[in-house]
Parts: structure tokens; sequence; C-alpha cells
């Protein structure tokens, strides 16, 4: 086990799925640690165990072998302070964009009162105060990806996981919607851990970028971003992200991840 001060740590972390030909391994040795109120994304290639590993930390996939503590807890069953985000917004579309908030409100039976002030403050930061009574087939890619994240913020877990949120959605849209997040993020200071094949969006967002190999997935480097906050598209621009974006895909080629 790791540092009770620590937000996520995995040891030892393998994972195996059984299949007519034999056992395909996912994930081997992974060792993680993420401190809290830290923003990691984990890059990788499709197939590499990314979004496996995500769901391990979550307790909705067990592991082979190897531990995970969330909190300085072992993790054993699915894990309630945790709010996620998938790529898919999973949305009701009979359910007005308020209503698809608080969801969480009404599936972990907080205060209804308190819970819809929150609500309605979260859809005011995303710019969709004056969405509330909308249906979800009303709204842009963007607009519904907005809510899924305000769903996931609402009961205030201390552990966010975003599992390629953005990957559907158009290079300006993905633009508006990494500035929300991280506004989001700078306001709450929750821990995030962030799924993404973008170089450019894990080094925008993060504070450390995790590398992962192709499968079996393992953590092939570490790298910390020193960039000032909050930070703007323009930083992308700079001689510091373009060093850091050489530095990773200099990573990726070595390890083959490109071919």
């Amino acid at each position: 086990m790791g540092d009770v001060g620590e937000a996520v740590h995995a040891s030892g972390v393998r994972k195996s799925y059984p299949s007519r030909t034999g056992s395909i391994v996912a994930l081997v040795d992974v060792d993680l640690s993420i401190k809290s109120q830290e923003f990691v994304s984990i890059l990788g290639p499709s197939g590499c165990g990314k979004s496996t590993l995500l769901m391990i930390i979550a307790g909705l996939v067990p592991a082979t072998a190897g531990t995970v503590h969330v909190g300085g807890r072992p993790v054993v069953k699915p894990i309630t302070d945790v709010g996620i985000v998938f790529q898919r917004d999973l949305l009701f579309d009979w359910r007005t964009v308020l209503g698809n908030v608080m969801l969480q409100a009404e599936i972990r039976k907080l205060d209804r009162k308190k819970a819809q002030a929150r609500a309605l403050a979260l859809l005011e930061q995303v710019g969709l105060g004056g969405f509330s009574d909308h249906r979800p087939w009303e709204l842009s890619g963007g607009m519904r990806q907005r809510v899924a994240l305000c769903r996931a913020l609402l009961h205030e877990a201390s552990l966010l996981l975003l599992d390629e949120p953005f990957g559907a959605l158009d290079a300006m849209t993905r633009d508006e919607m990494n500035l929300d997040l991280q506004r989001l993020w700078w306001t709450e200071r929750r821990t995030a851990v962030f799924i993404t094949h973008s170089i450019p969006e894990a080094i925008f967002l993060s504070d450390r970028v995790i590398v992962m190999s192709p499968r079996p997935g393992r953590v092939v480097a570490e790298i910390p971003i020193e960039l000032p906050r909050p930070r703007t598209l323009a930083i992308r621009d700079g001689d510091v992200f373009a060093e850091y974006q050489r530095q990773i895909r200099k990573v990726i080629e070595t390890m083959d991840v490109l071919s």
C-alpha cells in the first residue's frame, strides 16, 4: 500500500481476460501513484488498457493481480466517492438537462434543495444556465458532455475519472471543453484521472502525463508538466509546450507505439 496521503495508489496491477485461444493480458505490472488534487492524464495507443485501468481504479472491474488503494483504502468493490465521465454522455433523453444532473442526487439520496442549487450553479459555470429545462436531444455534442461533467461533479466526489470524454467532438468544441474542464477542476480541486489519445490535450490539462505501452499495457514514462495555471489555448504555441510534445513523442516512438 502507498502513503495514505495519496489519492490513488496502484501496485503490480495485472488484468487478463479469458478467450477461446487463451488468456489475453490487458495490463501487466502497473504501478501508479496520484496525489490528492492532482490532474493526471494517461496517454497510450488503442487497446493498451487505459480504460481498463480506469475501471479497476473505480472498482467496476477487478484486477487479476495487484492492489489498488483510493484514499488509502483498498478497492474491493465499486467506490462511491467518485464521479465518472465517459466518451458517450449517457444522458437520458426523457429527462431535462437539470433532471439528468440531478440523477446523482436521487441515486445518492442527497438533500434535493442543496443538490439542485449546486446543479444549477455547475450548469451556469459551463455556459448552460439557460438550458436546464431543455432535453438532451436539443443539445450539441459538446453541450451534452458539459451536462455529463456537471452530473459527475454534483455529489462533490474527491476523485474524478474521465475516459476520453472529448474524443468524439470536433476540434473547436474539444478546445472549448478543455477550457471548461480546466476551469471546473481549478475551482473544485478534485483529483482527476483523464484518459486521452491526444498529446496536446494531455499536456494542456495535466500536472503529469503518464505514457503507457501497447498491450499488455504498462507505464513506460511519467512526464511532469510545469506550465503556469490557469492555461489559455495560446500556451500551445509556445516553445515549452512544443518541447513537451517532442519529449512525449520521443517516448512513444521509442516504444513503437506508433507502429
